[in-house]
This record gives structure tokens, sequence and C-alpha cells, in this order.
């Protein structure tokens, strides 16, 4: 038959190729659905921090299968092996697979050696919330925190990650600074690594 295509026949649903199309989430959809989340684990807990926990475990969860997708699709399966590999790769490649763009800032501690923060004027978790007063020091940027633990944790830097909301001059809503403190580990093979 002449016009008649002849599509490749998979056996098995894992042979088939990942996709590398643009893939978007209305930002409606996400919007309601994280919506959804920060009040169902609201209803289950009777303080601030144990909410940002169970935000960060979910987070955590989607951070593990973020690198794994991420891995196969853009690094033909290799991990970052350097320290600051898998940080460039958090805050670019993770963060704009995410949120559509590199993240506003990625900076270094200046009082301990092993604390690295990536900060974002904006960030998409926080931009549709509104805290009411019993609840001001809540911060939903512990949901990013978690994917950012994910990342890390499962690419084999462990490391403690906190959401912080850092006041700007003249600005009416304050910028969110992920906080990410390696384990002495990840320091000294780091520092093997070097030599």
């Amino acid at each position: 038959m002449i016009g008649v295509g002849k599509m490749k026949q998979y056996s098995n649903v894992l042979d088939k190729p990942l996709s590398k199309g643009k893939q978007e989430v209305s930002l409606t959809a996400f919007a309601f659905l994280f919506s959804e989340l920060v009040q169902y684990n609201q209803t289950q807990v009777d303080n601030i921090a144990e909410l940002e926990r169970r935000l960060e475990d979910a987070g955590y969860a989607v951070g593990a299968r973020v690198l794994e997708l991420l891995c196969n699709r853009e690094k033909g399966n290799r991990r970052e092996t350097r320290l600051l590999g898998i940080l460039s790769f958090v805050h670019s490649t993770v963060w704009k697979v995410l949120f559509g763009k590199v993240a506003d800032s990625l900076e270094k501690g200046t009082e301990h050696e092993d604390e690295y923060m990536i900060s974002e004027k904006e960030l998409l978790v926080n931009r549709f919330i509104s805290i009411p007063k019993d609840m001001g020091t809540f911060n939903c940027g512990a949901f990013v925190a978690g994917i950012v633990k994910g990342v890390l944790d499962n690419a084999g830097f462990p490391a403690v990650v906190t959401a912080h909301f850092v006041p700007i001059e003249g600005q009416q809503r304050p910028r969110t600074t992920i906080l990410i403190k390696f384990a002495d580990e990840v320091l000294k093979r780091e520092a093997r690594l070097s030599q």
C-alpha cells in the first residue's frame, strides 16, 4: 500500500523511548492540586512543624523520581559525582523541568563550609498561598525542600534541606531560600576527589 506508514511495534511498555516533548501542566491545575495537598495534610496534623515535615516527605518522593527520570532522559543514565555538579544540576536542570526556569541564584554559605543556598524570588508553591495569621511561620517551600533533598539523597549526596523566608527590602513578599547543609561524608569525599 502506498502512503501507509509502518509503526514500530514494541513488545513491552518499558521498551518504548521516553518522550522528549514539552509536557507542561496547567498552572491552575497545579495550584489546585497543591492546595488540596496542603489542606489534606493540614487536617492530619496538630502543628506547623509537622505540616511542613509532611510536605517535605511528599516532595522527597517527587525528588527521587525526578532524579531517575532526568538521569535517564538528559544524562544517558549518568549521575553527577561532584558536589558542584549536582548543585548545578539541581539549580538548572531540575528547576527548569519543575518550574520552567532556572532558579534565581545558587550561593555558597559564608558562615559554614558545608552550606549552600538556592534562592527564588517568587517560588511557585508560595505564589498562590495565603497564610492565616495563626500560621505565620508556615512555608510551603518545605515541599520544594523535600524535592531537593530527594534528588540529593538519591544521587548520593545526603543533606539536610530546609526552606526559609528571607525578607527583601521594598517588596511585600519575602524571597524563599532553600538551605542545603551537606553531611560530613559528602565534604570528605569531595576533598578526596579534589586531591
